[in-house]
């Protein structure tokens, strides 16, 4: 009985090419194997299997890539790369997608969480392969806005909310500027910057109102838009913060 061969191997003798090419081409999801296709190098191709290499392969390397997710509420992202990969998966990708970059398996491995959200909060999550976006949005020197959408319990006057621009504390903690107005009579609209995970629980407390939910709906530039919760999307090319 012939046993199962690494694909790697077998791609790079149908091609004649080098195993490092041949790894190239499958993990830029050029290559399938009895009709189904296969990102993974060390992937056991049985007997008979047909091997495919689609039209317009390249062997270049996968380039780095943004992920804008819309994180649910009363959820902890994983922080560990291999558990990360695996709910990244599991959430699924955006069928309309407006980037037009074709999601691979390799887009997933090892993404990094930019500037989370409390477990309690839902909303825009950037994960980034990038160094530079990772410089980007942990410059303090030049933080981009984020916007939130909340639900609140109380009252509190145009007056008070003024003073959230004026910087306050919370249990002698400094808590970052922000703009605030309301948008409805529970439903806050927020504006700050510099953010950590419970600023926006602790922002609300400081003028007498309790947090019920709250949802980020803009980093810098980028909105949420349509996106839909428990689910994710590339950035686009020309997309900017």
């Amino acid at each position: 009985m012939t046993d199962a061969i690494r694909l790697s191997k077998l791609l790079a003798e149908q091609q004649g090419c080098s195993r490092r090419e041949a790894e190239l081409y499958i993990e830029g999801g050029w290559v399938r194997v009895a009709g189904q296709l296969v990102e993974t190098p060390f992937h056991k191709v049985e007997p008979g299997q047909r091997i495919e290499l689609l039209p317009g392969a390249v062997a270049q390397e996968v380039p780095p890539v943004t992920l804008l997710l819309h994180k649910p509420a009363n959820l902890e992202l994983p922080t560990a790369p291999a558990e990360l990969f695996d709910w990244l998966q599991q959430a699924g990708h955006w069928a309309d997608d407006p980037s037009r970059i074709a999601p691979l398996k390799r887009h997933l491995l090892r993404q990094q969480v930019v500037l989370p959200l409390a477990a309690a909060a839902a909303g825009l999550v950037i994960l980034t392969q990038q160094r530079e976006v990772v410089r980007r949005l942990g410059d303090t020197r030049k933080p981009l806005e984020e916007e939130f959408v909340v639900e609140v319990r109380g009252e509190a006057s145009e007056a008070a909310l003024a003073r959230l621009a004026k910087g306050l504390e919370r249990r002698g903690r400094p808590l970052p500027l922000a703009k605030a107005s309301w948008q409805s009579e529970q439903r806050l609209r927020l504006v700050l910057k510099n953010s950590r995970p419970g600023d926006v629980a602790a922002l609300c407390e400081a003028v007498g109102l309790t947090l019920i939910g709250c949802r980020r709906i803009r980093f810098g530039r980028l909105p949420m838009g349509k996106l839909p919760a428990g689910q994710w999307r590339l950035l686009g090319e020309h997309e900017r913060f």
